[in-house]
């Protein structure tokens, strides 16, 4: 009998098993697009459709990931009880990784945004303006808005930087460019990332290339050492937009 019934639960274990899903890695998630990847970064447009969800997905490196729109949706990590998730339009979020889980979207809003991972140790995490994480708001050291020339007809401020969040390899901060104005980024210190933000628009220019147009949800990688004049083309309203400054990069770049 002792047999019979070791048996009956070794085939139970076997059987609950087998049933069991098996996480795909992040980049193996259809509702996940790679867009970008270089040592740094592996940068994903997340795009679910309302009323959908995407598989089971193993996140093992800490990101970050930008709302395009607002969402409303169903967080289901494996062996936790599932949580309903709300983000509002441009809403910054940070995860350390190593767990896998399922998003569904069952209260019929999509969900947009764009996750980027950091594939780079990033020690401890830490809120600057903005509470991304559990825990104080830091030092929050907003530099002063940008002066345009004594001759120049540009408006005064067009630009506003915001320091939001930072680990030990990234700062992230958060920014606003007015309408027709722009600025230049004069021999970056930094590897930098551009994420643009829902339902704004940018032109990036590097010296001697034609301007390059990004519209929300898109990104693009400036080495150290690079230049680029920044414009917002918009005929109304201001440009959002984040910039990622990867710390180590300059370092990196010398070795």
């Amino acid at each position: 009998m002792k047999s019979l019934f070791s048996s009956a639960l070794l085939l139970l274990t076997f059987s609950l098993n087998a049933q069991a899903p098996t996480a795909v890695p992040v980049k193996d998630e259809p509702h996940h697009h790679l867009v970008l990847e270089n040592s740094y970064v592996r940068v994903f447009r997340v795009s679910i459709p309302a009323n959908d969800a995407t598989l089971l997905h193993q996140h093992d490196l800490p990101y970050v990931f930008v709302s395009l729109g607002p969402a409303d949706f169903t967080n289901a990590v494996a062996g936790k009880p599932e949580v309903e998730a709300k983000l509002a339009d441009g809403q910054l979020g940070y995860s350390r990784g190593g767990f896998a889980h399922i998003a569904r979207t069952d209260h019929g809003l999509p969900f947009n945004n764009v996750t980027i991972e950091l594939l780079h140790p990033q020690g401890e995490p830490h809120n600057l303006c903005e509470k991304v994480i559990d825990g104080p708001l830091g030092a929050c050291s907003e530099p002063a808005p940008s002066e345009p020339p004594a001759n120049s007809a540009a408006r005064v401020t067009p630009f506003k930087a915001r320091p939001l969040f930072e680990t030990g390899g990234v700062r992230i901060v958060s920014n606003s460019l007015e309408v027709r104005s722009s600025y230049t980024q004069p021999n970056a210190s930094f590897g930098m990332l551009f994420v643009v933000a829902n339902d704004s628009e940018l032109q990036i220019e590097f010296p001697g290339e034609p301007a390059k147009s990004l519209q929300g949800g898109e990104v693009l990688w400036l080495d150290a050492g690079g230049a680029a004049t920044i414009s917002c083309p918009l005929k109304q309203g201001a440009s959002r937009y984040w910039v990622f400054f990867f710390k180590d990069a300059k370092a990196a770049q010398k070795n």
